[in-house]
């Protein structure tokens, strides 16, 4: 009678991880958006942007006969756009080209509203595509907003840009140096991309008020624009580094992304102000810890035998006002993935699998209503 326990133990473990590994997220109640970030749609150094490494789009179900280019960690009657915007351009213009792609998709499928998954400037196109969607639908049209990797408080990386040298070529050249020659292409600008991502005002006189301290006043976290906010935070480790930002790093200086101050006192490009420790992994690569969180905190669980998850870090508080994160939320590393910034947007080499990553934000935000 033991052996017959015990071999009925086993089998039902057994069972449990093999559920566990042929786990699927469920289908969101409204389709989700991917909104991609600075730089080509579909050449972000040469890789279609929101693909594991082989190119797949990570919001592409499997719900074609014996089909195998498809994320099979998703529900296969999953609905999901990949939004295409202006690769460099403010998060003004950008915004608003969100809005229209997602108004169309909607009149398309008859959706009543959407979820959005931003990564980096996508995070912040977000918001201001869901204010954009409310006034004009007199509604609330996004149920929730996720950012990745975003620079909500601005990005030291853009500020060096535009430090490189007065004249659009060297700021252009430069950008096409990191994220490719799309740069080039018509209704590109370099200079406006560059400006949205400094915390602060770049220039007094050219008679417009650019970055993220005034955008953020403009398009902060608001209910009304959307049900949810929750932000991933990530932040590059010795192993988990992309030659191109390792190459970035080493050319220039290691973002000091991890300190706390009212509004950019350092002047870096982002607001806070670094301790003085560059290479303890608060940053990835382009941007700092200290920029990222919007709403709650989001932890990805990686599990090795059953499906990952994400749940939140209570313990941070909220991000309500953009520009008046508390200390902690600027600095504590608790909860950051362990990936650079381009990791997580499928481009390769890493070992970080994108397909579950997505799949569980997915699964996520069907337990949060949407």
């Amino acid at each position: 009678m033991n052996h017959k326990k015990t071999i009925l133990v086993l089998l039902a473990a057994l069972l449990f991880l093999a559920t566990g590994i042929q786990a699927r997220a469920r289908k969101t109640l409204y389709p989700v958006v991917f909104a991609h970030g600075l730089s080509g749609f579909d050449n972000l150094l040469g890789y279609f942007y929101f693909g594991n490494d082989f190119g797949t789009f990570v919001g592409d179900p499997c719900d074609e006969f014996l089909e195998t280019t498809c994320n099979g960690k998703i529900s296969s009657s999953q609905r999901a756009l990949a939004a295409s915007v202006t690769p460099f351009q403010s998060s003004e213009v950008r915004g608003t080209q969100l809005a229209d792609r997602i108004q169309n998709y909607m009149t398309t499928t008859g959706a009543t509203k959407v979820n959005i998954i931003g990564h980096s400037q996508g995070g912040i196109d977000a918001r201001k595509a869901a204010a954009v969607l409310r006034a004009r639908y007199g509604r609330q049209v996004v149920h929730a907003l996720i950012s990745v990797s975003s620079p909500h408080r601005g990005s030291p990386t853009a500020k060096y840009i535009l430090d490189l040298g007065p004249g659009v070529t060297s700021v252009i050249d430069a950008l096409a140096k990191l994220f490719g020659n799309t740069i080039y292409g018509s209704g590109n600008d370099g200079i406006a991309a560059a400006k949205q991502l400094v915390y602060n005002d770049y220039s007094s006189t050219d008679g417009i008020t650019t970055g993220m301290r005034a955008y953020n006043a403009n398009y902060n976290v608001n209910s009304a624009n959307a049900a949810y906010y929750g932000s991933i935070i990530t932040a590059q480790d010795s192993i988990n580094t992309n030659p191109a930002l390792y190459l970035l790093k080493e050319g220039f200086y290691n973002i000091d992304g991890d300190g706390f101050c009212t509004d950019d006192c350092d002047n870096d490009g982002a607001a806070g102000r670094g301790d003085g420790i560059r290479g303890n992994n608060d940053d990835d690569g382009l941007v700092g810890i200290n920029s990222q969180q919007m709403g709650e905190r989001l932890q990805y669980n990686e599990w090795a035998f059953s499906f990952d998850t994400i749940t939140v870090n209570t313990s941070l508080g909220y991000v309500s006002n953009l520009n008046a994160p508390s200390s902690a939320q600027m600095t504590s590393k608790s909860s950051v993935v362990s990936q650079d910034h381009l990791d997580v947007v499928g481009i390769p080499p890493d070992t970080f699998d994108e397909e579950e990553f997505y799949a569980s934000i997915l699964e996520f935000i069907v337990t949060k209503g949407g």
